[in-house]
């Protein structure tokens, strides 16, 4: 069982090596990058958000305690202690609010500056992170492409293989199609197989014909081929064409009268 988990996990790895593209999973991280950083620019909003709110109450308090001050004075100063006592109580228990507000507008503002540093250095980081993936991605790009050049040009690369496997299919197919029709023609010409269309087929006076002209053409060679053996001139076509050698000369005597012979 162990071994079939890890060939299957060494199987499954492999495909993801293949499926995977670098230059998806630094898009990848950069985006999670930069979800992460708003979420810290949204916690900075907020924290500034609360001390801004904090510091609006701090605001009104302070201007309550302020007139409770003036209150008890005015009271005083009209003999009215009871008045005055009443509103430096009332400023007494604002000024404990007060400082509870303070102490958390500290608190706040701590957290806020802590949350802008952070946010700063990971806006630092992002933007080294994109720099050096917008490198990583063109150099990618470039051995990429060159990768695929240098297989094309050597042939091994899978669309390279599969034209060559379709440029060897049709040489086949044509060399097989040349030589069924130069069988074909072979076998017209010597007459075993029948020209069904009948454009190439001869009858049988042209083919007697045929046959006569070549053997005049043997019979002229050979009758030139006797007379050059016999010593004597070379037969003249119409003796030759007759099928008859070439008539030696003779010698001419006045007694002797030629005779013609008109039934020839």
């Amino acid at each position: 069982m162990k071994r079939m988990g890890l060939i299957f996990r060494s199987k499954a790895n492999k495909a993801l090596d293949r499926a995977e593209d670098p230059r998806e999973t630094l898009d990848y991280s950069y985006q999670k990058q930069l979800e992460l950083l708003q979420k810290v620019r949204r916690g900075v909003a907020d924290v500034a958000t609360s001390r801004k709110r904090l510091e609006l109450q701090l605001t009104q308090l302070q201007q309550q305690s302020a007139k409770y001050e003036d209150q008890g004075r005015k009271a005083l100063s009209l003999g009215r202690e009871d008045l005055a006592r009443e509103a430096l109580t009332r400023k007494a228990n604002m000024q404990s609010q007060i400082t509870d507000l303070e102490t958390q507008y500290q608190a706040l503002q701590a957290e806020e500056e802590k949350l802008t540093l952070a946010s700063q250095r990971l806006q630092a980081k992002v933007d080294a992170f994109r720099t050096k993936k917008e490198t990583i991605k063109a150099t990618y790009t470039a051995a990429q492409a060159q990768t695929r050049i240098a297989e094309s040009f050597s042939g091994i690369s899978e669309e390279m293989g599969d034209v060559g496997l379709a440029i060897q299919r049709a040489e086949d197919k044509t060399a097989q199609m040349q030589a069924r029709a130069g069988a074909i023609d072979e076998l017209l010409a010597s007459g075993a197989l029948d020209d069904a269309s009948g454009l190439g087929r001869k009858d049988d006076i042209e083919a007697e014909l045929e046959r006569v002209a070549g053997g005049s053409d043997v019979e002229l060679e050979l009758a030139r081929m006797k007379a050059e053996l016999s010593g004597g001139p070379a037969a003249g076509p119409a003796a030759i064409e007759q099928g008859k050698p070439a008539q030696q000369p003779q010698e001419s005597h006045p007694q002797d009268t030629p005779r013609i012979n008109y039934n020839k």
